[in-house]
């Protein structure tokens, strides 16, 4: 079948996450993407985690996942040559993703208003921790200051103590994903209209609209101010994650008969009166206002005495929307996962057969699929070079010699 995106060609001229992570997206949609990394590699090759904790450029776990699907060149883009190669690939492309500084790209010739010049319908895209323009879109920035400028570090964590930022980089991952979205938009106008367009992502106002954008109206129109509060979510109880007997569970019943049904679990059958007969516990919003701990306190002892998989299977049998907090193991050998064929292995010439996370949305006529690893460090130079912009082979060997490619 004919991928949904075959028809695009994008530079990926990026790394570590957030860039590879867009682009990404889109190549496992089918669009052809090339990936330019300097001559020491992807940053992420360095990073892991590699198989038996041993380092390798090229089975880092993280590398290897984000990088399917695509073509690597290498290409050291601060010479001349270098440069003007770049703008031959940019010639022939739809799109170009980046994460650079903008001053970095500015100083190198290869920012949006250099760009097209050499190609008026290109679209280029752009995610930073800050964004292309403001007081701090020059700032170095990582994963944990676009959450914290995002207002998600102001929710996170224990009330007084040190505030906490989202696990594994997670930023970088929510600015590549609204990335590939705003690229698509990009290329449906260009359609529209025949122009190419810069597209700019802030990985800080991801966070800001995604997921603090919503506690804007509870303060505007309510005067709720949401600060730092553990485990629970603030305003209705149960919205938290407790302790079981093996683990963890999460714990959101939005609904009143959702809540019923829990509570008639704990009391095996019925409402436990403890609860029933209690006036303070009539109002949700009451404990989770006031005795969200005291709650908590009276749950433990049935979650102590059962396993994450009990509590599961009951509340699922009731509709009751909780869920396991799972590991990585868990989450690689879950029953449901396996039954869908969710993982997919891909056989790598460095790195050997892997499981890799399978398809996260299927589509009927035009399906995602996993087709290449990820590439080797410049493991497509002869190909893109000489197939695409027509290079000899003595040029190509020169551009290897004089430390260009």
């Amino acid at each position: 079948m004919t991928a949904v995106l075959s028809d695009l060609t994008i530079i990926e001229y990026g790394d570590f996450i957030s860039a590879p992570f867009c682009s990404k997206l889109m190549a496992d949609l089918g669009a052809t993407v090339i990936k330019v990394e300097p001559l020491a590699g992807d940053s992420a090759r360095r990073h892991g985690p590699f198989p038996n904790d041993a380092p390798h450029p090229e089975r880092s776990g993280l590398y290897l996942n984000l990088n399917t699907n695509k073509l690597g060149i290498t290409l050291d883009t601060e010479t001349e040559t270098g440069k003007k190669l770049f703008y031959r690939l940019v010639a022939q492309a739809d799109i170009v993703v980046e994460n650079f500084a903008p001053r970095e790209l500015a100083d190198r010739g290869l920012d949006y208003e250099h760009l097209r010049e050499v190609n008026p319908r290109l679209i280029v895209t752009s995610v930073t921790p800050f964004g292309q323009t403001g007081p701090y879109k020059d700032y170095k920035g990582y994963a944990i200051n676009a959450a914290a400028l995002g207002g998600m570090s102001n929710i996170v964590g224990e009330p007084g103590r040190e505030p906490l930022t989202p696990p594994m980089s997670l930023g970088h991952y929510q600015g590549g994903a609204v990335a590939a979205f705003a690229t698509l938009a990009a290329a449906f106008a260009r359609d529209a209209n025949g122009e190419g367009q810069h597209v700019d992502v802030s990985e800080a106002e991801v966070w800001a609209t995604l997921h603090v954008g919503y506690l804007m109206s509870g303060y505007v129109y309510h005067g709720m101010q949401r600060m730092r509060s553990g485990h629970r979510t603030p305003g209705i109880y149960p919205y938290t994650i407790l302790p079981c007997k093996d683990g963890f569970m999460s714990m959101i019943a939005i609904q009143g008969f959702q809540w019923k049904r829990f509570l008639e679990l704990v009391g095996d059958g019925a409402v436990p009166e403890w609860y029933a007969k209690e006036p303070r516990f009539q109002d949700r919003y009451e404990i989770g206002r006031k005795y969200a701990a005291e709650m908590d306190e009276l749950l433990a002892p049935w979650l102590s005495a059962h396993t994450k998989a009990e509590i599961f299977a009951a509340c699922r049998e009731q509709h009751i929307p909780f869920a396991p907090v799972r590991s990585i193991d868990e989450v690689a050998n879950d029953e449901h996962l396996g039954e869908r064929q969710f993982f997919t292995e891909i056989t790598h010439p460095e790195a050997g057969t892997l499981r890799y996370p399978g398809a996260p949305y299927r589509f009927s006529e035009t399906p995602w699929a996993l087709n290449r690893p990820a590439p080797l460090l410049g493991e497509h130079n002869a190909e893109i070079y000489c197939g695409r912009l027509g290079c000899t082979s003595e040029e190509l060997v020169k551009l290897r010699q004089t430390g260009i490619i």
